[in-house]
């Protein structure tokens, strides 16, 4: 029914298309395992079971006249203004980190109120602006 050429064609095509998607499939894959969301005092006090050993990042404000420096490590509390939780950290803290500002801590779970961190992350403000897209909105008004 169909010629040589059309057969290879066809096999040639279906190859790739067979490659292209083993790629797409294994690199979304590798992106799954590394991914890691934030999640809340809120959603972790509401968890049915807390495995220690799993590595969660924790998101949420840092409540104001909370954090405590000691020798070695800083304690301080992270809040979603529903529920609490307590974070001790050993290391140096990035700049932007401060209380009342938005931060992500990934570490391990103790309980439902307590973490320990291996890393913080501070966000900055949900309302900044690269400096070339506010001059770019300002002259389009």
């Amino acid at each position: 029914m169909f010629g040589k050429k059309v057969k290879l064609r066809l096999l040639f095509l279906s190859f790739i298309f067979l490659i292209l998607v083993l790629t797409v499939f294994l690199i979304l894959k590798s992106l799954e395992e590394n991914v890691v969301y934030f999640i809340s005092p809120t959603e972790i006090k509401n968890l049915s079971e807390i495995d220690s050993k799993e590595k969660v990042r924790v998101g949420g404000m840092v409540k104001k006249d909370t954090i405590k420096l000691n020798q070695n490590e800083i304690s301080f509390v992270i809040t979603d203004f529903k529920n609490d939780i307590n974070v001790i950290y050993s290391g140096a803290v990035p700049n932007l980190f401060s209380e009342e500002k938005g931060v992500v801590a990934e570490g391990y779970l103790k309980d439902r109120s307590f973490f320990n961190a291996d890393k913080i992350l501070a966000k900055h403000d949900e309302n900044y602006m690269p400096p070339e897209v506010k001059e770019a909105l300002e002259k389009n008004k």
